[in-house]
């Protein structure tokens, strides 16, 4: 029999992870305790929708919420370009390093200012690495070129391509490409070819690609993620509920035990 391969998914979800994502941490390492194998995050940072990294924290003494994100760099950035080329801006991790002691203890904000990322997902992913959520975790990306030439091909899918200056996340859509302006309005774009490596699944497809891919024996969602996912598209795989966590929106800052 082959090693157990146990995924998950997510998209960079706050420069500190939101606690549905830390519940899928907590999991696999629950299950690879069980059954021994590798453990896969699957980052899906093409994702371009920029409240992905909102981040809502409570205040250290008052518990009152209050959501923080990156400021990007333009209205097309923030709206379509996907999240591993939206531009960290030079002063915002200072500006937000000053907020941070009101809602996180002091150790994660020296985490914080270590990071050096220049992109919104790197940045996520950094932080997520000195808390110590990566640990013998191996990254599979879904904007690594590398790994876009080696998934299937879908007929449901995004598109990378330059516009205005930028490099935006377009979908493909009644044999053109499109960016979603929000209910039924989209801004056609001009024809242009385009490779494999600019290629990025949609929600519908994604399940697939990604196990063209990782080829994982049980894979870790929640029940959003449940009920979304065409399991049909890969019989192969044991799906697995996540644990269950208080706030799940909310970003997890505690410290370990």
């Amino acid at each position: 029999m082959p090693s157990p391969v146990i995924c998950f998914g997510q998209q960079p979800c706050g420069f500190f992870p939101r606690r549905f994502l830390y519940a899928k941490f907590v999991t696999a390492r629950k299950l690879q305790a069980e059954i021994g194998g590798e453990i896969v995050f699957f980052l899906h940072d093409s994702d371009h929708d920029g409240r992905e990294t909102q981040t809502t924290l409570r205040h250290r003494k008052t518990s009152e919420p209050t959501t923080l994100n990156f400021t990007f760099a333009n209205k097309i950035q923030r709206k379509w370009s996907p999240l591993f080329l939206k531009r960290v801006l030079a002063d915002w991790p200072a500006h937000t390093a000053r907020q941070l002691p009101t809602y996180v203890d002091p150790r994660w904000v020296e985490a914080f200012k270590q990071v050096t990322a220049t992109n919104a997902a790197d940045f996520c992913l950094e932080m997520y690495r000195r808390m110590g959520l990566l640990d013998g975790i191996r990254i599979v990306r879904s904007g690594d070129p590398a790994v876009r030439r080696t998934a299937c091909d879908v007929t449901d899918f995004f598109v990378d391509v330059p516009h205005e200056g930028e490099v935006v996340r377009a979908r493909m859509k009644d044999g053109a490409l499109k960016l979603h302006e929000g209910g039924n309005s989209y801004v056609t774009l001009p024809t242009t070819e385009f490779a494999k490596v600019q290629v990025s699944p949609t929600r519908d497809s994604r399940l697939r690609w990604m196990q063209s891919v990782i080829h994982c024996t049980h894979y870790i969602a929640g029940a959003g993620e449940q009920a979304y996912l065409n399991k049909a598209d890969a019989p192969e795989i044991t799906f697995v509920n996540r644990d269950p966590i208080d706030r799940s929106d909310e970003a997890y800052t505690e410290l370990p035990a």
